[in-house]
């Protein structure tokens, strides 16, 4: 008995989920029948269950890929409201099937893009101090923020300001995991006894990204690793414990001098 690949032609691979994307066989009593053959699949016609799902993976994996660079090289070009996911499907060579199989819509593709790209460029540091896990991660951001793929980010804060919609998901599906990325940095600092326990966690991130935001969406000052420094180093007289180091600084000198005003 051989096997022939099926000829229900209303299946498609193409469209099916990852565990499902199998090459469908069925048995046929036809003479002289060499589709295993031409397959490469073993003798006897029959592929092993694990090579089977492995194939399919990596062809998921592959078309995930594809979407989500082609994705991203679109945003460069112009804004999400004026790109189709047609345009995506077509520069990333899959079907707009494959993509609504994985998200519902092309702000969802956007989003995930633009966060996969900046979790590999900006990673969560563990130095052995807080304040120098913030530097790093800071002047890493900066420098993302700064590329080309960086600066979508501020294309998805003005389209959040016409699209409560996207505003929304941007909040839950890219600023929420950041924000608990980082969030380990904070909480690290505050067992180590480097941040008053008493800060609350929240207004702490939002004093130690809010200026590196404010300086990318208005430009009036310079947004590099020297700044980040400034940045971090003003804060964390003002959020450390006290209790923390012996510092014979006085108070008004906590809260920043000019010169160091000056320099963010």
């Amino acid at each position: 008995m051989r096997y022939i690949v099926s000829s229900l032609e209303r299946i498609s691979t193409h469209e099916l989920a990852p565990e499902q994307q199998q090459i469908f066989f069925c048995n046929a009593s036809v003479g002289n029948c060499d589709t295993a053959d031409a397959m490469n699949l073993p003798k006897g016609g029959q592929m092993s269950k694990v090579e089977s799902k492995n194939r399919g993976r990596q062809r998921s994996e592959e078309s995930e890929e594809a979407i989500l660079t082609a994705t991203l090289h679109l945003l460069k070009e112009k804004p999400l409201r004026d790109i189709a996911i047609e345009e995506i499907a077509r520069k990333a060579g899959v079907g707009k099937a494959t993509i609504y199989k994985w998200w519902p819509s092309k702000a969802y593709v956007a989003l995930d893009a633009f966060l996969r790209t900046m979790n590999r460029m900006v990673p969560t540091p563990d130095t052995g101090t807080g304040e120098e896990d913030f530097k790093v991660q800071l002047h890493s951001l900066i420098t993302f923020y700064n590329s080309p793929t960086g600066r979508i980010f501020s294309q998805f804060l003005a389209e959040g300001q016409i699209d409560r919609e996207f505003a929304s998901l941007f909040r839950e599906r890219f600023l929420k995991p950041r924000r608990e990325a980082v969030g380990v940095i904070f909480d690290r600092a505050v067992k180590r006894g480097e941040i008053d326990p008493s800060v609350d966690r929240e207004l702490g991130l939002d004093l130690i990204y809010g200026p590196a935001i404010f300086r990318l969406m208005a430009g009036h000052s310079p947004l590099d690793p020297e700044a980040a420094e400034a940045m971090i180093s003003t804060l964390f007289r003002g959020m450390g414990n006290k209790s923390f180091k012996n510092r014979s600084v006085p108070r008004k000198y906590d809260l920043g001098t000019r010169r160091t005003a000056r320099t963010i």
